[in-house]
């Protein structure tokens, strides 16, 4: 079993719960949040392995939330992966500049999320910043660069 803590960070509560059970069925202990601010206090208090967030939230959004958690010591080393309705190709400077380690778009199937995530933990094993996540939609292979 992996044990390896993972937030679920959406104001959706379906879509928190949908992830939340993919997650679960892996292996992977799950904590949730409803909005960027509810994620900085969990990731503040519990310190889980990666964080896979919704930028579009209300009270913070996931790119606020982002650059916060990883402006602060404690939380800076956690990968996080938006999850995002968007195609964000265009954008990924800012996603990277936001702090984000990559994102996944939605809808997804559930072997993305978790390749997401697998791959999220190897590059930080790796000291990768950035994980090319979106190859997982198509056929290329995952590519990590740095």
């Amino acid at each position: 079993m992996n044990q390896k803590l993972i937030l679920v960070v959406d104001d959706n509560q379906d879509n928190r719960v949908i992830l939340s059970a993919i997650l679960t069925h892996h292996g992977y202990s799950v904590l949730q949040a409803v909005d960027g601010q509810g994620a900085i206090d969990q990731a503040s208090r519990h310190a889980p392995h990666a964080i896979l967030m919704d930028l579009q939230m209300p009270v913070l959004d996931g790119w606020e939330a982002a650059r916060l958690l990883k402006a602060e010591p404690e939380t800076a080393s956690i990968p996080i992966i938006a999850v995002t309705a968007q195609d964000h190709d265009s954008s990924l400077g800012r996603l990277q500049q936001a702090g984000f380690s990559g994102y996944i778009k939605k809808p997804f199937l559930p072997r993305i999320a978790i390749q997401a995530v697998e791959s999220c933990l190897q590059g930080v094993t790796e000291r990768k910043l950035w994980i090319d996540l979106p190859a997982f939609e198509g056929s290329r292979s995952p590519k990590h660069s740095n």
